[in-house]
């Protein structure tokens, strides 16, 4: 091993080498790296999305919590910046892709990379056998659902939502709350991430549909051949080994089908019962721009809930990824407060396409208290990578007791140690803690608005995106500084929740959801 100053891991389990001398503050370097590249992203992304194919993918969609493109750039600027110093730096790397764009850079000094060819047969076949066994698990659906669809309204108001757990068949929803009891006549139509027996559970109320009824089996036999290809332009010289590597990862799974599958019977249900509004958990993923292109064509009217938050680093919100700008984003932005919306204004979404109709989803006021002696609730993230981590460094810290609460959409298994318990019961419900931890997710916003000690935790080699807005911010630390950080937590200032998540409009909410027989009148009338 030639002889260096610092050493960092890209990929892989940590390398035996001495820890005094892995680069410090990578898990901070990286996340500033990826804020720097955020342009740089957005530009690429929209060359990208002109592919007819890129509809696929989540890299054209600048997606960073179910892409890695974004850290791979990252990866990049910083590996240039050390490049032009003299501090000699080992990079562990062990992804042939990266390996190979690494290796073409300035001041780069690279071994034997690893082999390429093999590593791309193996994900394309393991791609096509999961497109394969999506495709016969949404052939089942379709088959299953096919009869309900008869039971949809036409001309009505619907929500699209994803199957969330919380949801369930008395009118309460995982992302709209009690819309259904209190917004007059709406249908609940479910995303294809939902099984068919769940689907068939929630429809015990009588107003909820799973879209896979709308779906063709037929159509299912073409889904293994769905799959990002990206065309040889996009391969520029400069970002080509990143843009083959997002397309394989990308096409190794059953994406590729689940995305096609969704938008194919999306488009079937428009155009089946022609609503008059739909309203959805607006993300602007590419599924969605699609929705809203074929919503508009058929007279359609949408309204995107902007849900949850919106960081800085989320940048799959952003227009400027949009093939066709404002042309794919929805008629009417529904925000949860002030701040994302000022956020997505940053952004140049219109200011006449937006309004705050408030949060349906986080308690406004919680009866659990700060108590030091109470355990530390840690809030794992939607990525399993990164829970895990978070897990073994809670392990590996003396002291205190540790509650942890898996994300709802992604349980994660671990043991149980002496002083780290698994709990089901939310943050909001708990009697009592002494601090929260989180990566990536809305529970520590909650945190900080219940006035409660807050830790955000940085992954040692990927980026865990920092979901607080604008003006809020609180102490972060990855694996080597955790333990001392977390024993230095003081509450933050207090807060109003109205600062951040607004009461629920529902005037505007059923002014918008309305049918258009009713909002002409309301229009006639002023």
């Amino acid at each position: 091993m030639p002889p260096y100053d610092h050493w960092v891991c890209m990929d892989g389990p940590m390398p035996e080498l001495p820890p005094d001398t892995e680069w410090p503050g990578l898990s901070a370097a990286l996340e500033e790296a990826f804020d720097a590249c955020a342009d740089t992203w957005l530009n690429l992304a929209k060359g990208l999305a002109e592919e007819p194919t890129s509809i696929y993918a989540h890299a054209p969609a600048c997606a960073a919590n179910v892409s890695d493109f974004g850290l791979m750039l990252a990866w990049t600027r910083l590996i240039d910046e050390w490049s032009q110093n003299d501090t000699t730096v080992l990079v562990i790397c062990k992804d042939p892709w990266m390996f190979r764009h690494l290796e073409s850079r300035p001041g780069v000094a690279a071994t034997t990379p690893p082999g390429l060819w093999c590593r791309e047969i193996k994900s394309a076949l393991r791609g096509y056998a999961a497109r394969m066994k999506a495709a016969l698990g949404v052939m089942q659906a379709a088959l299953a659902l096919r009869k309900t669809s008869a039971r949809a309204e036409t001309g009505g108001t619907s929500l699209l939502v994803y199957g969330h757990p919380k949801s369930d068949a008395r009118g309460q929803d995982g992302y709209f709350g009690n819309l259904m009891e209190k917004a007059g006549d709406l249908q609940r139509i479910l995303h294809v991430d939902c099984p068919p027996g769940r689907a068939s559970e929630l429809a015990a109320d009588g107003r909820t549909l799973g879209l896979h009824a709308w779906g063709s089996p037929v159509h299912a036999l073409s889904l293994a051949f769905k799959k990002w290809r990206p065309r040889h332009k996009s391969l520029t010289l400069e970002t080509r080994w990143l843009v083959r590597r997002a397309a394989a990862l990308e096409g190794a799974s059953g994406q590729g089908a689940m995305i096609a599958w969704q938008i194919h019977c999306q488009n079937r249900w428009l155009a089946a019962t022609r609503p008059h509004v739909v309203a959805w958990p607006w993300e602007n993923h590419a599924w969605e721009r699609a929705f809203v292109r074929t919503a508009r064509r058929l007279g359609t009217r949408t309204v995107g809930y902007q849900h949850s938050v919106i960081g800085r680093q989320m940048l799959n919100y952003s227009p400027r990824s949009n093939v066709d700008g404002f042309a794919s984003i929805p008629d009417q932005i529904l925000c949860t407060g002030a701040p994302t919306m000022q956020r997505l204004a940053d952004w140049s979404v219109p200011a006449d396409r937006m309004a705050i109709g408030g949060a349906f989803r986080f308690p406004a006021r919680s009866d659990v208290t700060h108590d030091p002696e109470a355990p530390v609730f840690v809030a794992l993230p939607f990525d399993g990578i990164t829970a895990a981590e978070m897990v073994a460094v809670v392990k590996a810290t003396q002291g205190p007791r540790f509650l942890v609460k898996d994300h709802p959409m992604t349980p994660f298994e671990f043991d149980d140690a002496d002083l780290v318990r698994r709990t089901k019961i939310s943050l909001a419900d708990q009697v009592a803690v002494s601090a929260v931890v989180y990566a990536a997710t809305t529970v520590g916003l909650e945190a900080v608005i219940l006035g409660l000690p807050t830790l955000r935790f940085r992954p040692s080699n990927r980026i865990a995106l920092d979901i607080l807005p604008a003006g809020i911010s609180v102490p972060a630390a990855g694996r080597a500084g955790f333990a001392a950080v977390l024993a230095a937590l003081k509450p933050p200032e207090a807060m109003e929740p109205e600062q951040i998540f607004a009461k629920v409009d529902l005037d505007l909410w059923t002014h918008l959801l309305a049918k258009e027989d009713v909002a002409r009148d309301e229009r006639s009338e002023k």
